[in-house]
């Protein structure tokens, strides 16, 4: 009996215990903010630029009609501040309800920002914080401020920041000149042996004031914009180059972060004529020691289709695949030698070599951690390897064009 008294009063205790709420947060007293854009003012005061989602407005569109009034999905609000808390802060005296960083999924830096302080100094901020998550991407505005960016009405995309995020992810998949990073990747990379990274641009195409504007969402062809452009080069935080291009894809190829792109070769005195769109690929990287000096050997392997042909070509030919492949690693190595060697050229190890050579050669990394990134990887000899593979040719063998001149 006293066995059961016992059990009894710990359920009671227990069930006490569960039914608190202590934690609640009511939705009609969250502002919840989708995007973040940081700047920095002549005087050195930070600039938060907040993209508050309206959610009635993303369920039922952009509503209006029949002489109603309209309303965006999105509402920005800005704030500035000595730091990202104090601005942080002090947009609650701008705004009717508390701000919830939960479902934030952007941060956008401006260029100039990114340039002359870098981005270092705002992590702390952000991995501090409980609220907010690491695996927030992170892009840096491209000829223009954060706030352009953030303040940019898009089509399609209700909110803009969703915008940006799918774009990212596409643009990876599909073409491979830009790369999708999230705050905790940058710190990461910022915290490695060579100290540099990349991260993703994004450009404002058009009039910044039109991409505010309600009346640019009702064009067929939008007045402004917004568009993934280039990698931004990070060293020690800061932003020293930019990445278009062959040069983006070979650096990101030599990353073994492509997912899918498509490479041109000439064949028959013409330019570009064989578009081969490649199914998957994997790099390795590998590090070697001779006589005290270090080197790296980057493999990749590629096996993909041929999507055109802007030349007659007979492809049942064995040979003429084997002279197609030969031309697409000759292709593919010169772009991924182009990067290596502008990332030597601003001594920006973003291909994280120091990384595998601290990784595999510990004992060698010692003795040269120190002069890494301005002795030896500047001048680091690097062998690029190739494997091209043509696998399939569509639904055609020979081209169309062979048809046609045989007529």
């Amino acid at each position: 009996m006293k066995r059961k008294g016992i059990l009894l009063l710990l359920m009671l205790t227990i069930t006490l215990l569960l039914t608190s709420c202590w934690s609640k947060k009511e939705l009609t007293d969250l502002a919840i903010v989708a995007a973040m854009g940081v700047d920095k003012t002549e005087k050195g005061q930070y600039i938060l630029t907040l993209q508050i989602i309206n959610p009635g407005n993303v369920a039922g569109g952009i509503q209006g009609g029949g002489g109603g009034t309209q309303s965006p999905p999105i509402t920005i609000y800005s704030a500035s501040g000595d730091n990202i808390v104090e601005a942080s802060r002090r947009a609650s005296s701008r705004i009717s309800r508390r701000l919830y960083y939960a479902h934030t999924n952007l941060v956008v830096v401006g260029e100039k920002l990114a340039r002359e302080e870098g981005v270092s100094v705002l992590m702390d901020a952000f991995d501090r914080d409980p609220e907010f998550r690491a695996t927030s991407s992170l892009v840096i505005a491209n000829g223009s401020t954060a706030a352009d960016l953030v303040k940019t009405l898009t089509p399609v995309d209700k909110i803009p920041a969703n915008k940006v995020l799918k774009t990212l992810e596409f643009t990876q998949r599909k073409w491979g000149e830009n790369v999708k990073v999230s705050l905790q990747d940058v710190m990461q990379g910022l915290e490695s042996s060579g100290g540099s990274t990349l991260v993703s641009g994004f450009r404002l195409v058009g009039n910044h004031k039109e991409a505010r504007r309600l009346e640019n969402l009702q064009e067929s062809a939008p007045e402004a914009t917004l568009r993934a452009s280039g990698i931004a080069m990070l060293k020690q935080g800061k932003l020293v180059d930019w990445l278009y291009g062959k040069t983006a894809r070979g650096t990101v190829w030599t990353l073994d972060k492509i997912q899918g792109t498509d490479i041109n070769i000439d064949w028959g005195g013409k330019k570009e004529a064989i578009a081969y769109q490649t199914v998957r690929q994997k790099t390795q990287v590998a590090a070697h020691i001779k006589h005290g000096q270090p080197s790296i050997s980057v493999h990749t392997r590629v096996e993909g289709d041929i999507g055109d042909m802007e030349v007659p070509v007979d492809i049942t030919n064995p040979t003429v695949i084997t002279k197609i492949e030969q031309a697409l690693k000759k292709e593919i190595k010169e772009e991924l030698m182009e990067a290596i060697k502008h990332g030597q050229k601003e001594k920006a190890d973003v291909f994280g070599f120091g990384e595998v050579i601290h990784r595999t050669r510990p004992n060698t990394w010692k003795n040269i951690e120190s002069q890494w990134s301005n002795v030896y990887f500047p001048k680091l000899n690097v062998e690029v390897t190739v494997e091209a593979y043509v696998r399939r040719a569509g639904l055609r063998n020979k081209s169309f064009l062979s048809g046609v001149k045989e007529k």
